[in-house]
């Protein structure tokens, strides 16, 4: 866990510290993914209702957690911080804060989601072998919500502290665990009864359990060596919980915006359509790792910078990061161009997807550096605790956004409406706001 003041933000000295913060980051984040990917391929082989069962229980999970991630951005903020006003046992102490509200949010969601799961499952029209497979499923994991939203905070304190090399070694460790602990419960093995679905369901929830503990483990080594206090402390926890508004705001409306663009590529008709953007959507996916990668260094750096009152080091460090989105969404622009015509035999057998893939990953290719841009200045701000105006600002994106995408007439034109009318949208409104000061508030508060 470092804790040093910011130095003087020399191109070379900002450039070692965006690796060393991005590089594990990228790699922790697609090691997130890996859990689902586990249990998909070992669940795959048991039959198709368990598979259709284990895609519903996990689109309700992810919906869940991924509407928690402030947990990480914001702790990330508040921690970095007071790192940089030189206040480490008030960064741990606001750290703990959020900690205590993953737990409180956790709980709560945990006994909600139990009772309503078949509800829930309900939602998606599924019945008969596949609904009980899914809500045997979800019943069972929901009781690694808790621990998900910890590892969450858990995360942000670190990150907040520049630290993003221990969420990777738990994102390892808690994913081979995760695949011997299904291989064992799902099959069988020795003493250990075959569980099927439930027995991927357990394993999961104790790979979670560990990862969320070695994460507490360092964050509490911390708080005892500076004398934070670990109990929970009301005022912090209702300050924690006021600043995560906002950013849930933002996340819904980035997740609203997603959904409008996969409902206007079902209005385009027939399979072909949805199956392309369904593959392009999972590869934009991907590449948007690598960028919010870099907006996740930016979110620490720009809280330390600001916490230690430095304004030209604030500046010139955005001017940096700014060029490192723009250039890494040039290279996997790029990249991806330079594939794209062979990229759908990858995914599929089916020539009119593969066909029709290919110009709209040209389209996704030439938005990436404005997307490099967006994940940049939106790590910017989510560092500087600018939440409420990227909360009005995602709405009012998505405001315009919506008819444009529900109008555009085939697949290609939805993409041009996403990748130069949402992002780019995006874009105009983060930079109108970066080029001012409102955003700039220097000092710990």
């Amino acid at each position: 866990m470092s804790a040093d003041a910011p130095e003087t933000a020399t191109p070379k000295g900002v450039d070692r510290e965006i690796l060393h913060l991005a590089v594990p980051a990228f790699l922790a984040l697609i090691a997130e993914p890996m859990f689902l990917l586990a249990d998909a391929a070992i669940i795959g082989h048991l039959g198709t209702p368990e598979l259709a069962g284990l895609g519903i229980a996990g689109a309700v999970m992810q919906t869940a957690v991924g509407l928690c991630v402030f947990l990480a951005y914001g702790t990330t903020a508040s921690v970095a911080r007071q790192i940089g006003a030189g206040n480490l046992r008030a960064a741990i102490s606001q750290g703990i804060d959020g900690i205590w509200l993953a737990v409180i949010i956790g709980v709560l969601t945990t006994v909600v989601g139990i009772a309503t799961t078949p509800w829930l499952v309900g939602l998606f029209g599924a019945d008969g072998t596949v609904a009980a497979q899914a809500t045997d499923y979800l019943r069972i994991a929901f009781l690694g919500t808790t621990p998900l939203l910890v590892m969450l905070a858990a995360t942000g304190v670190l990150r907040g502290m520049l630290d993003t090399r221990t969420p990777l070694v738990a994102a390892v460790v808690g994913n081979l665990l995760n695949i011997v602990l299904n291989l064992a419960l799902v099959y069988g093995a020795g003493p250990v009864p075959a569980l099927g679905l439930r027995g991927s369901a357990i394993g999961s929830v104790i790979a979670q359990l560990l990862m969320a503990l070695m994460l507490l483990v360092v964050v509490l080594r911390g708080a005892r060596r500076e004398g934070a206090p670990v109990s929970p402390d009301l005022p912090g926890i209702r300050a924690s919980a006021h600043a995560g508004i906002a950013l849930v705001v933002r996340t819904l409306t980035l997740r609203a915006a997603l959904l409008v663009t996969t409902y206007a590529a079902v209005q385009a008709g027939g399979e072909t359509p949805i199956a392309t953007h369904q593959l392009a959507m999972t590869i934009w996916g991907f590449l948007a790792f690598v960028l919010d990668a870099i907006a996740i260094a930016a979110q620490a750096l720009t809280g330390r910078y600001l916490g230690a009152s430095d304004q030209p080091g604030t500046r010139a460090i955005t001017r940096r990061m700014v060029q490192w989105g723009l250039a890494s969404g040039v290279v996997t622009g790029l990249g991806l161009a330079a594939i794209s015509p062979v990229l759908g035999h990858l995914f599929t057998n089916d020539r009119a997807v593969i066909e029709q893939l290919v110009p709209v990953l040209l389209i996704a290719a030439v938005a990436q550096p404005i997307a490099g841009y967006v994940f940049v200045l939106d790590g910017v701000l989510i560092g500087a605790g600018d939440g409420t105006y990227l909360a009005w600002g995602g709405l009012a994106v998505l405001v315009v956004y919506t008819p444009f995408a529900l109008l555009a007439d085939d697949l290609s034109w939805l993409w041009v409406a996403f990748g130069f009318g949402f992002m780019l949208g995006r874009a105009v409104v983060l930079g109108l706001r970066a080029r001012g000061d409102a955003w700039m508030r220097l000092g710990a508060a």
